[in-house]
């Protein structure tokens, strides 16, 4: 007679139905993992990612191929560079974070790293747990080289890797970022080293997590004793949900303090136009409060799956109409941002579209509108024909109508021709289409 199924077993059962039998997880990462916190009533983006269905793939099958992703230059480029920063046992990257980080401490000579393999990505972390807590209580210099961390999404345990962890001697823990654009002159795009802070801020709530867990180990399990109290400028603990959970001094159980995550992480790039490494401290401490704001936001995967219809699959090998029902049976919050992070912004653009949705005019827009929620309603409200005249929204889009009408009566069409979104009427659909952005010229390529 088999076991009886538990609570985590029979979601990641109802997961990988989700999925498809025969289609192997596609493992939820950092980045993706911040695009998710950033849009976190997308419960679409939610189910997809915590089933490890693959979106590109899932796009293609859709009729919608999606351009975004990183070439293969990038990543080779990439490789060859963080291979370099931790040549000779990561002696230059230690170096950097010494100099960046912790200049007060006793100069780098010698690093240990230790080996961090294991069967699975539970058994990774676990042996990282493992290394961290015996490079606590070493109080040396230690360099993990890529190690696997867990971090509870929705419900379900997301596997992260990041680039490197550093433990200084006194206990504490820094997350170290490598990327491959350049940083001239002391400085970086500042696009990339923001969104190379959400990653790091990601693998900082992670980390946080492994050290409320040693820290709420019994003392003879986690011997971090002989490792310095003092708290490293930058750093964060975590708070505990309850006094015994992850205590910050040693309570009656004996437990041993939390170890320090710091919150300043190190950014590494290549200097100015040559491959040498140079480094930057980067604060992340707001783009840490923002995704664990949004992350504990987000609904529970075992919730949006309970309301998906049954036999919902998600498989690439599904018939089209199947697919795209089953796609359009969870509930997406598309964004114009959308576009920049996830692969599924195409389709889910054209259905926003479709359906005139205000969203897909941007967030800001949509804030402003209030209950108005769809270019019908919008377009209703500034002719007179719908809407609250007491609703600031609807009062100041019938303002500007006048305000407009008024500055057409000395250009008719408008100074190039054109209508604009107020002159346009809701029973006309060649100038919704042409509020939504879809009046282009015949045979545009352009998406």
């Amino acid at each position: 007679m088999p076991p009886p199924r538990t609570r985590g077993t029979a979601l990641r059962h109802r997961l990988a139905e989700l999925r498809g039998p025969d289609v192997p997880a596609k493992a939820l990462d950092a980045r993706a993992l911040a695009a998710l916190a950033a849009n976190p009533g997308c419960e679409r983006r939610a189910i997809l990612d915590g089933a490890g269905v693959n979106k590109a793939v899932l796009a293609d099958a859709l009729g919608s191929p999606s351009a975004f992703g990183q070439s293969q230059f990038a990543f080779m480029r990439g490789n060859a560079f963080e291979a370099r920063v931790k040549a000779d046992g990561g002696a230059e990257l230690l170096r950097l974070v010494h100099e960046k980080l912790d200049p007060g401490a006793e100069p780098p000579t010698r690093a240990r790293v230790p080996e961090l393999t294991a069967v699975g990505p539970e058994g990774r972390a676990a042996r990282t747990a493992l290394a961290l807590r015996e490079a606590t209580e070493a109080a040396a210099w230690t360099l993990l080289d890529h190690p696997m961390l867990a971090l509870d999404v929705a419900g379900s345990p997301a596997f992260l890797e990041p680039d490197a962890v550093v433990v200084h001697p006194d206990g504490s823990w820094t997350v170290v970022e490598i990327k491959s654009f350049p940083m001239l002159d002391g400085s970086a795009d500042p696009a990339k080293v923001g969104a190379a802070a959400r990653q790091s801020a990601v693998y900082v709530l992670a980390l946080e997590e492994v050290a409320a867990r040693l820290g709420a180990e019994p003392e003879g399990r986690a011997g971090v004793e002989g490792v310095s109290a003092r708290r490293p400028e930058g750093s964060s603990t975590v708070a505990p949900s309850t006094p015994a959970e992850a205590p910050r001094r040693r309570s009656a159980q004996d437990s041993v303090p939390v170890p320090q995550v710091r919150t300043r992480v190190l950014l590494v790039c290549p200097k100015d136009f040559s491959n040498l490494p140079t480094a930057s401290a980067v604060d992340v401490r707001k783009q840490r409060a923002v995704t664990s704001r949004q992350l504990a936001r987000l609904t529970r995967i075992e919730d949006i799956a309970d309301t998906l219809p049954e036999g919902t699959c998600f498989a690439p090998d599904r018939p089209v109409a199947e697919l795209t029902a089953a796609v359009e049976s969870v509930p997406a919050a598309y964004a114009p941002e959308c576009l920049a992070a996830c692969e599924l912004a195409f389709h889910c653009r054209d259905r926003s579209r479709a359906s005139g949705a205000v969203t897909a005019l941007g967030r800001s827009l949509r804030a402003e509108l209030g209950d108005l929620t769809t270019i019908d309603e919008v377009l209703a409200a500034a002719h007179g024909e719908a809407g609250d005249p007491d609703d600031p929204a609807v009062a100041a889009l019938r303002r500007a109508a006048e305000l407009r009408a008024e500055a057409l009566a000395y250009h008719p069409e408008g100074p190039h021709g054109d209508q604009g979104i107020l002159g346009a009427h809701p029973e006309d659909p060649h100038s919704r289409q042409a509020v939504l952005g879809d009046a282009r010229p015949e045979g545009a390529p352009c998406r």
